[in-house]
């Protein structure tokens, strides 16, 4: 099992939770997606890159931490119409995604609704074509309209006249916050490939800083201290961290198997605790960026040495 550490207030929480005197929060369904591109440093591990926005640090979840975009399921998520539907069918997605047919229609609308609001990045289209270019006046008013919740994403695609792409997300896996977390989410994790002709924009109003990182500098930099992340997003980053290509991390996602993962306190320690097996791989992958940008410095290192003789 993997340990981290946990900030004191968050200690003093858990054992309330362990000794009676704080009740579990009921925890809200929600969606994140990876958004993801191919980089320059594509094919070799850790090449690819991510979207990722730095939340304001004075947000009530997660405050300062690096996520990917997404976000709590609403009610004009349960109320989608189904014949903007395209892709696998919800009951495909509820089999992927271990739940019912009516929560897995809510999972991916929202995962598409909070990704265009985040990040200006619609997974939407006609059934032969993912639409392009979303920047102009319109989109963004939409997206404003979407945001404020005065649009659902019903309204938006039948204006636009698309159907919801659904075979442009991938289900990855699924975590759900410790119970002793004042606020708690059963969040759903997916992996969408940013589609061409599409850009991100810096919209979110939950964020002070978004950027694309590959996945290795983005590990590398929780590792140095100099980002923080919660554990899954980084986990999630070491599960397609050797994918050499978008296409091959959506393969990757749908291959691996599901899992509804939820780390736990460990009173005798203080330490939360991850799941035996995602734990591993991120101490994996964690060494090997480490090994990499030791063997990256060493070879700077070297040259430089060499110019100096030269």
């Amino acid at each position: 099992m993997d340990a981290r550490s946990l900030p004191p207030h968050l200690v003093e929480h858990a054992r309330a939770y362990a000794d009676g005197s704080r009740v579990a929060a009921e925890p809200r369904a929600a969606s994140t997606v990876v958004l993801l591109r191919n980089g320059p440093a594509s094919p070799a591990p850790g090449g690819l890159e991510a979207y990722l926005l730095r939340r304001h640090v004075g947000m009530e979840f997660a405050a300062g931490m690096s996520v990917f975009p997404g976000g709590g399921v609403d009610a004009r998520d349960s109320e989608f119409d189904d014949a903007l539907w395209a892709g696998p069918s919800v009951a495909e997605w509820a089999a992927r995604l271990e739940c019912s047919e009516a929560e897995a229609r809510e999972l991916v609308c929202a995962a598409v609704r909070e990704t265009f609001e985040e990040s200006g990045v619609l997974l939407a289209g006609t059934v032969d074509a993912v639409v392009g270019d979303t920047t102009g006046e319109d989109w963004e008013a939409e997206r404003v309209a979407l945001e404020t919740r005065q649009l659902s994403l019903t309204d938006l695609l039948t204006r636009r006249g698309l159907v919801l792409r659904t075979d442009l997300l991938a289900g990855l896996s699924g975590w759900l916050t410790p119970k002793f977390e004042p606020k708690r989410y059963r969040t759903w994790f997916f992996v969408a490939a940013l589609p061409p002709g599409q850009v991100t924009r810096d919209v979110s109003t939950e964020s002070d800083a978004v950027a694309w990182w590959s996945l290795r500098d983005a590990i590398s930099a929780v590792a140095a201290g100099d980002m923080l992340m919660l554990p899954p997003t980084v986990i999630t980053l070491a599960e397609l961290y050797d994918a050499g290509s978008v296409d091959e991390a959506l393969a990757t996602a749908r291959a691996l198997p599901w899992e509804m993962a939820e780390p736990v306190f460990d009173l005798a320690t203080d330490q939360l605790v991850i799941p035996e097996r995602f734990g591993a791989l991120a101490a994996d992958v964690l060494a090997r960026v480490a090994d990499a940008t030791a063997g990256s410095a060493a070879d700077a290192t070297a040259e430089a040495t060499a110019e100096a003789g030269a």
